[in-house]
């Protein structure tokens, strides 16, 4: 009776060990890539549907789906300063399955909203770049200067009297003037609107000198001879508009102030889940057909070479922003 009961308890614990083993070969190991995805992603995106960031979040989403084979489903969740869709990424689990659409208005909000309560750098870990979208610098084609040099020199010739509008305070084309201010060492006007069509339209009408704008809104109106491009913010010449200066070649060398769009996770997400997305949003960005699809839309697909990479460049730029938002004194509305 006694070998018997025995045998049992080898067997139970034979039987357990297996059962172990077995759990170790089919259940996904905590911070694997291999067996990633196993269910639906998520990219939050704290902007309306229709806007440049929705509209390169869902592009780059359809392109994961196809890739990974599991479906990645965009979510809007504008208003709050970011707030609302922080607040769903920093509750949701470090599983590498909900990830924060960003732009570059994601790093300095904390510098100029003061309600603001989320740490772009402690809070959050890079994926990967996504893409690029340089601004236009445009004036009024009455305005009598035509490079980036000659514009600096009209401006210390009148200081203070140059105006440029933007869509509020703290938006990206206020940061963008400021920091070619700040570079120029001139000292321009800021006329705040609410969005961007009404602040070129004053530009148009020659109410406000100039202004710092996404090169889809205001390429039409410089073909149609309503506005002058003095240059483009990117560091290279854009293959949206080959033909254009950049600022840094037109005279301000150093100068570049592009939107950028990313995606982040939640910090403490598993390193190798974040490489293996960022691997798939390289090869993504990679595609001839894709890429074109976004220059159309007036987006240069650009990816990071790895998630730490990426990391580095928020580091950065957030130091970049905290100094321009600090020097000019930008509070947002």
């Amino acid at each position: 009776m006694q070998s018997i009961r025995s045998a049992c308890r080898s067997f139970a614990r034979l039987g357990l060990a297996v059962c172990a083993a077995a759990a170790m070969l089919t259940a996904p190991r905590d911070g694997r890539a291999d067996s990633f995805p196993s269910r639906p992603l998520r990219i939050v995106v704290p902007a309306a549907a229709g806007g440049n960031l929705d509209l390169v979040s869902r592009n780059v989403a359809q392109k994961l789906s196809e890739q990974l084979g599991q479906q990645v489903i965009v979510e809007n969740r504008p208003g709050g300063n970011y707030m609302l869709a922080v607040d769903a990424v920093a509750r949701a689990p470090a599983d590498g399955y909900t990830y924060l659409a960003i732009a570059d208005s994601f790093l300095y909000t904390p510098a100029v909203v003061r309600t603001a309560t989320y740490d772009p750098l402690k809070d959050f870990v890079g994926v990967s770049l996504v893409a690029r979208i340089p601004l236009l610098l445009v004036v009024h084609p009455a305005v009598p200067a035509a490079t980036a040099a000659q514009l600096i020199a009209l401006a210390k010739r009148h200081p203070g009297e140059l105006t440029y509008g933007t869509s509020g305070n703290g938006s990206t084309g206020h940061i963008a003037a400021a920091l070619f201010s700040a570079m120029a060492n001139i000292r321009m006007t800021h006329v705040p609107y609410k969005g961007n069509a009404p602040g070129l339209i004053d530009v148009m009408g020659g109410r406000t000198t100039l202004m710092f704008d996404t090169i889809s809104t205001s390429a039409p109106h410089v073909k149609a001879g309503k506005l002058r491009a003095i240059g483009i913010t990117s560091a290279a010449r854009s293959p949206l508009a080959p033909g254009l200066a950049t600022i840094d070649e037109s005279g301000l060398p150093g100068y570049e102030a592009t939107i950028f769009n990313g995606l982040v996770a939640r910090a403490g997400t598993p390193p190798a889940i974040l490489e293996r997305l960022n691997a798939e949003i390289r090869r993504a960005a990679q595609q001839p057909d894709f890429r074109a699809r976004l220059l159309d839309q007036g987006v240069e697909l650009e990816a990071s070479d790895s998630a730490q990479a990426f990391s580095s460049t928020l580091h950065d730029l957030s130091f970049k922003y905290a100094r321009i938002v600090r020097d000019a004194g930008i509070r947002a509305d």
